[in-house]
């Protein structure tokens, strides 16, 4: 199908005339900066730049969505992993009526000696067992010791080193998939793929679907080409499978850069002068330290205890996993929260006054903003929580055809190699010089958007001004040798 634009690593149209299978001609002494004759509209003059720019993105930022797909891959299976490897911390059996929580924390407590209780989290299921997480020193913050406990007997299972929910399996393929363990350094590899993910596909879609066709020859739009072996062949079905996927894309980008490094950032304040940030139920009591123990948290005053506050939570018709967290102070309150990450999910949370037993603030998830609803939605789909396992095949095959769409991109730009060229040549480029294709009308306000979206998105921004400044200076350097000639 080579008489069709494609939506990844793309290349002009090749010469008329027979050619060897799979391979392109060189192009002529003006090929890489020719221009035809006459004044283009809108489509005809922005293609070229579009398909340069799709182009060049592909070769340079394949690597980084190549890396991306493939440990997001293995980041699919955690689920599986981790019910094997952790089933004995995970799972009990179910053996009548459950021991109380906080003699559930005191065993925890004798396993996790000097450690200082962060959260008690009870399980959804009958045969769920309890997490009980302590900060203990020399941990990377956010880090703690869980000891998960049976909750039938109080006998402590064993004890994990978790990244806030995640236990380690979990949690080294989100730090591969997310720095590729190389900390605040190797974030932005994943950023820079998220932030290129949606322009290759955004370009790559308007270049498949404004390519000239018949109308007979219409539904090799949807429909991959699955003639002869060769360059069409690919083509066909890399924009085939770009169509087909590029919602999914799309999604992963979006949702990927809201917790980014740098644009997440942006995106964060975005959201909070919208109205749209998470909100969370204030801890805060009003009653000031005063004598006693309280056995949830290890601080002074008064204190119902932790069974209590579950009470409390079931009574307010919380439901699920829920997440317990003491008192940091004497003025601060319980505060428990659901944390059912599938659909529907549940995520309400109140506070409760450690003095009285009674709520003091209830947040329901009816009542968060749509945008912080949409961002949780996101994440969890994101992560393949939102939908179990359905979520989870949907991510692999997205992954599994990000990674064919930048295959089949390299593979476009082999077949181009120049066929009498000696040795090992790379494919032709598309022509230089293209933005002055573009009509003006069109030009400026592309500029704007552009200069807009890389303010806020930087590692969209930065590799951009650096392709811009680099192909000005190999531009020169051309035009000086051939002046020299």
């Amino acid at each position: 199908m080579t008489d069709t634009a494609p939506a990844a690593p793309p290349h002009s149209s090749p010469p008329a005339g027979p050619v060897p299978a799979g391979r392109i001609p060189l192009p002529s002494a003006t090929g890489e900066d020719a221009h035809p004759p006459g004044s283009p509209g809108t489509w005809s003059g922005l293609r070229p730049l579009l398909l340069r720019l799709h182009f060049y993105a592909g070769i340079l930022m394949g690597p980084f969505l190549l890396t991306a797909a493939v440990t997001g891959l293995l980041y699919t299976a955690t689920p599986q992993i981790e019910s094997v490897v952790y089933g004995h911390e995970l799972k009990v059996s179910a053996q009548g009526a459950r021991e109380p929580l906080a003699a559930q924390v005191e065993a925890a407590r004798l396993a996790v000696p000097g450690g200082h209780l962060v959260s008690v989290t009870r399980g959804a299921g009958a045969t769920d067992s309890t997490r009980v997480a302590f900060d203990v020193k020399g941990l990377p913050e956010g880090d703690t010791r869980t000891a998960f406990v049976n909750p039938y007997n109080g006998q402590v299972l064993g004890t994990l080193h978790t990244t806030g929910e995640w236990l380690p399996v979990r949690a080294w393929f989100d730090s591969l998939h997310r720095t590729l363990h190389l900390g605040d350094l190797g974030r932005n590899y994943s950023e820079l793929a998220a932030s290129w993910l949606w322009v290759e596909v955004a370009g790559g879609l308007a270049l498949w679907i404004g390519a000239p066709r018949t109308r007979q020859r219409l539904r090799k739009l949807f429909v991959a080409h699955r003639g002869p072996t060769g360059r069409g062949r690919t083509l066909s079905w890399h924009g085939v499978v770009g169509l087909w996927v590029s919602v999914g894309f799309l999604a992963l980008s979006a949702t990927g850069l809201t917790w980014s490094a740098h644009a997440g950032a942006n995106i964060g304040k975005i959201q909070d002068s919208l109205g749209g940030s998470t909100p969370a139920v204030s801890t805060m009591t009003g009653h000031h330290e005063g004598s006693g123990s309280r056995s949830g948290s290890g601080t002074t005053g008064k204190d119902v205890g932790i069974d209590a506050v579950a009470r409390t939570a079931d009574e307010a018709g919380l439901r699920g996993k829920l997440v317990l967290t003491p008192p940091t102070d004497g003025k601060s309150a319980y505060v428990v929260k659901e944390n059912t990450r599938h659909w529907p999910e549940r995520q309400d949370s109140i506070a409760v006054d450690p003095a009285t037993g009674k709520v003091t603030e209830t947040l329901r998830f009816d009542d968060y903003p749509l945008l912080a609803k949409l961002t949780r939605w996101g994440v969890d789909a994101h992560m393949g929580l939102l939908f179990g396992l359905a979520n989870q095949i949907v991510l692999a095959l997205i992954a599994i055809a990000l990674i064919g769409m930048v295959l089949w991109g390299y593979r476009m730009w082999w077949l181009r190699r120049p066929v009498r060229a000696t040795g090992l040549r790379p494919g032709r480029t598309p022509a230089r010089g293209t933005w002055r294709r573009v009509p003006g009308r069109v030009m400026a306000p592309l500029v704007v958007v552009v200069a807009v979206l890389a303010y806020y998105l930087p590692l969209f921004g930065l590799p951009l001004v650096c392709f811009l400044l680099g192909d000005l200076v190999v531009a020169a350097v051309r035009r000086r040798k051939e002046t020299a000639r």
